[in-house]
């Protein structure tokens, strides 16, 4: 009976940390949110920001979309052989890559470096207590630190993603024309016939909401980061971990959103 009891006690304290977690999370996000729609706006903070998260993640995102094309065009010829659909190989890279591909693997690569980064850097400031430096010269934390890098997320994320689509969809061409010896026009007048214009839109949409949850997560766990360098540890796993499943997550509810009639 105690084991019962001391099993329906862990559940219990189980769900209540869940829900605890998912409440602060939401009234961080609507906060944020709040924060970035009014002033005072931090111009440099924001560039700053785009930059570590847009501009430096410019070479791992690129060379996953890349490989990741060529990768896919391999593996589709592999198997469309078998049954004779060699032709179909150019969309279906395009529409992997652009729907798919592309806005996931780019979250993944940026949350592993940007997210990480973000919280290692406000777990740092909390635990030194220089979050509470700015409290107490009148600067808002979450305007100044936070805001900022919620609305460089949400804008850097789709960019990236953009050239993750050409960069996918140029690596699938590469092995396509010279590895598996499609003609060229052939091969990008089947890409292009395919590609519809909702395809790469939906994908930058994804992208702009991977970008706010990377951001989020990572701004989440390293401002509530507690108990000195090991708790930055923890911060900084916790908001990659996170980032990734929501990640997951989300990319299944927005392509039911977006493609499921």
């Amino acid at each position: 009976m105690k084991l019962l009891l001391d099993l329906v006690a862990w559940l219990g304290a189980g769900v209540l940390g869940l829900v605890e977690y998912i409440g602060e999370l939401g009234i961080f996000a609507v906060s944020g949110l709040r924060h970035i729609l009014t002033p005072p706006w931090y111009p440099r903070q924001i560039g700053r920001a785009f930059m570590e998260i847009g501009y430096f993640s410019l070479p791992v995102v690129a060379l996953t979309a890349l490989f990741t094309g060529m990768v896919l065009a391999l593996q589709s010829y592999t198997g469309f052989s078998r049954f004779g659909a060699e032709s179909a190989i150019a969309s279906v890279v395009v529409l992997s890559v652009t729907r798919e591909l592309g806005p996931v693997l780019a979250g993944l690569m940026v949350s592993g470096r940007a997210g990480a980064a973000m919280a290692a850097e406000l777990g740092t400031m909390r635990v030194t207590d220089q979050i509470d430096a700015l409290s107490t010269l009148s600067t808002d934390p979450m305007k100044y630190l936070v805001a900022p890098r919620l609305l460089a997320g949400t804008l850097a994320l789709p960019l990236l993603v953009l050239l993750a689509d050409i960069l996918g969809v140029m690596g699938g061409y590469l092995v396509g024309v010279y590895k598996l010896g499609f003609s060229s026009g052939g091969y990008l007048t089947s890409t292009f016939s395919n590609l519809q214009t909702e395809d790469v839109v939906s994908g930058l949409i994804k992208a702009a909401v991977f970008g706010f949850v990377i951001a989020l997560m990572g701004c989440f766990n390293g401002y509530r980061s507690r108990g000195g360098a090991q708790g930055v540890g923890a911060a900084t796993t916790s908001a990659v971990v996170s980032a990734s499943i929501l990640i997951l997550a989300l990319d299944y509810v927005l392509t039911q959103v977006l493609f499921v009639k």
